[in-house]
């Protein structure tokens, strides 16, 4: 199978084997007009299996949204078909409007204009807390 290589865009490298689609349909990346790639179970020595996702078009991507679906991947900018820039990803300190409370006394549930806003509380097991009602979220 041939891929080919992107001019100017983006690379989102060692993802999860698997969390590829989550990341495509969390990001919008089904609404850009450009070329997207997602290669998935790709060989990797370092991972075992992994999955790629490539964009041909300079855009700005959600790291929050990515550093919390897979905290372990990378972003590499392409400018002229040279990787510019690599970012490593982690979990992110604050989520805004990628969880939602579960809690049916919450005010996000009766005010639902405020925004779901989560604080990372326990780094080592991936738990986040609502802001406004503290319900626990564990990362799926």
């Amino acid at each position: 199978m041939k891929i080919d290589s992107i001019k100017n865009g983006l690379v989102i490298d060692h993802i999860t084997a698997g969390n590829a689609m989550k990341i495509y349909k969390l990001l919008g990346l089904d609404s850009l007009d450009c070329r997207v790639a997602i290669i998935t179970n790709v060989s990797s020595k370092k991972m075992g299996k992994k999955d790629i996702i490539k964009i041909d078009d300079d855009i700005v991507v959600d790291t929050d949204i990515l550093g919390y679906v897979d905290p372990g991947a990378t972003v590499n900018v392409i400018k002229d078909e040279v990787i510019v820039e690599k970012k490593n990803l982690e979990l992110p300190e604050k989520l805004t409007n990628v969880i939602k409370c579960k809690n049916p006394r919450c005010i996000t549930s009766t005010e639902q204009e405020l925004p779901q806003i989560f604080k990372l509380t326990d780094k080592e097991n991936q738990v986040y807390r609502c802001l406004y009602c503290e319900t626990k979220a564990k990362k799926a």
